[in-house]
């Protein structure tokens, strides 16, 4: 693409400011309020980088243990909520499952002064599990689900509420892990939509649905959704390297590789990339990451390209049993906490964001009345 098509597309000009989030930043990668995120994934939780992404510094004990007490009492979904939920077709996107539960949790608990932005994001950071699967429970088997668990964090708690019991301490970790790599990111376009609709003074609810909708599309969250589908085309990695070499001739584009802001690697691949090899080793299907590792030799080699976090992603979360069209909503679930510390930041700029664009179309031109034109 040519600097000025980049700049047309909005890549790489700055569209304002934030203290949250360094990305590609030369010799720091990616940062949350200055913690790198290798620092992170391997020292902190999911909450406690929630917290930090939301409040600027890492919590205490204290005020880490009181924030999973709240969130554990924020779960329990209200009854209109589920009855809205239970009328979608089996065949929704659980996207849109997201998006319509965010709307209808806006209508019944509408923000305001009672009810502010902060408290609003713990609301949703606590319910978008639940959302999800009370509606997958009940669509796919007729079964009512407790949208309430005991589980002291989200990863553990969107396992229980998928596969009906405790995760185990691996399954938990390397899900809490993914969660912390998807918190933030900076003016990506779900967080950028979120802070444009802020930006027009409104509420909490609909800037965050603005946010899903944009992470709908597949060249935004749906990669990881259509990297799972190339990785399990193939049985071995020998068909893998002979499958992908045959794309790359078709000139396919190969999902989940490079990315508009990194230049030559993805910090948060490396980390995932570790977690998809340690679940393989006890999984029934401990070939997904050979295949995995061995498209990404193909990619590097052929193509000079690097995978991002989404393609590691695609085989760790099919080891821990998440049917592959949940794979964005797991981003929702953490990336709630990058976009209500968006939010709320825009609201204190209390700007509007209105670019301007490049006209493309007729010079001026005379009015033709209907009767003259051929």
């Amino acid at each position: 693409m040519s600097e000025a098509k980049k700049k047309i597309a909005l890549s790489g000009v700055v569209a304002g400011e934030t203290a949250i989030c360094t990305v590609g930043k030369e010799g720091v990668g990616l940062t949350y309020r200055g913690y790198t995120i290798e620092d992170l994934a391997a020292h902190a939780t999911y909450e406690e980088t929630a917290w930090l992404v939301l409040h600027g510094e890492l919590p205490t004990s204290a005020e880490l243990g009181g924030f999973l007490e709240k969130l554990i009492a924020l779960r329990e979904l209200p009854p209109v909520l589920r009855q809205a939920l239970e009328l979608l077709p089996a065949t929704t996107h659980p996207m849109d499952v997201l998006r319509t539960g965010c709307s209808v949790l806006g209508t019944l608990e509408p923000e305001g002064t009672a009810r502010d932005g902060r408290a609003v994001a713990l609301r949703l950071l606590a319910t978008f599990p639940g959302m999800l699967l009370s509606w997958h429970h009940f669509t796919h088997s007729g079964r009512r689900i407790e949208t309430a668990t005991n589980e002291p964090g989200v990863a553990a708690h969107f396992l229980h509420l998928l596969h009906g019991r405790s995760p185990s301490l691996e399954h938990a970790r390397a899900m809490d892990g993914s969660l912390i790599l998807y918190t933030e990111h900076e003016f990506n376009a779900s967080t950028f939509a979120c802070r444009v609709v802020a930006g027009t003074g409104s509420d909490f609810y609909s800037a965050v649905g603005a946010g899903i909708g944009a992470l709908r599309g597949p060249l935004h969250g749906g990669a990881n959704e259509a990297a799972m589908a190339v990785i399990e085309k193939y049985s071995t990695a020998g068909e893998a390297e002979a499958g992908m070499m045959d794309a790359l001739a078709r000139k396919e584009v190969v999902m989940g590789f490079g990315h508009p802001v990194y230049r030559s690697s993805d910090p948060r691949s490396a980390i995932v990339k570790e977690w998809s090899k340690k679940l393989s080793a006890s999984a029934a299907e401990p070939q997904l990451y050979a295949v995995s590792e061995r498209i990404e030799a193909v990619m590097k080699r052929e193509k000079n390209l690097f995978p991002n976090l989404d393609f590691f992603s695609a085989s760790a979360f099919h080891y821990l049993g998440v049917p592959t069209p949940m794979f964005t909503p797991i981003f929702v679930f953490s990336r709630i906490a990058g976009w209500a510390a968006h939010i709320l930041e825009q609201r204190v700029n209390r700007r509007l964001i209105r670019p301007t664009a490049e006209y493309t179309g007729p010079a001026t031109r005379a009015f033709v009345p209907i009767d003259q034109r051929g």
